[in-house]
């Protein structure tokens, strides 16, 4: 997204201090964010909407603990071979650490 609050200082600071890289796609290119649409997607069909939350501060940690007890280490991700992520990139540096030992 190119809007205005996204090009702030404010929002520039916040992510500096939050160790965030800030990246902008190209204009009319939708393909620059696609990994990021898809994984919010995902995140709001499978559970946001499924969820009710009392305060933002619930809603960030039950979201939070559901990317990091869930959706990395136990959702089977087609991309990954039908694997979680966490699966998948452990199979990769043991596949790797394989080839350079070879």
């Amino acid at each position: 997204d190119r809007g205005s609050e996204y090009q702030s200082r404010r929002f520039r600071r916040a992510c500096q201090r939050l160790g965030v890289t800030q990246s902008m796609g190209r204009v009319g290119s939708c393909f620059d964010n696609a990994v990021s649409e898809a994984f919010n997607s995902v995140l709001k069909v499978e559970y946001v909407h499924r969820h009710t939350f009392a305060t933002r501060t619930e809603a960030r940690l039950r979201i939070a603990t559901w990317i990091t007890g869930f959706y990395n280490t136990r959702r089977l991700h087609s991309v990954c071979g039908y694997q979680s992520p966490i699966d998948y990139e452990h199979d990769h540096q043991t596949n790797s650490a394989m080839e350079l030992a070879a």
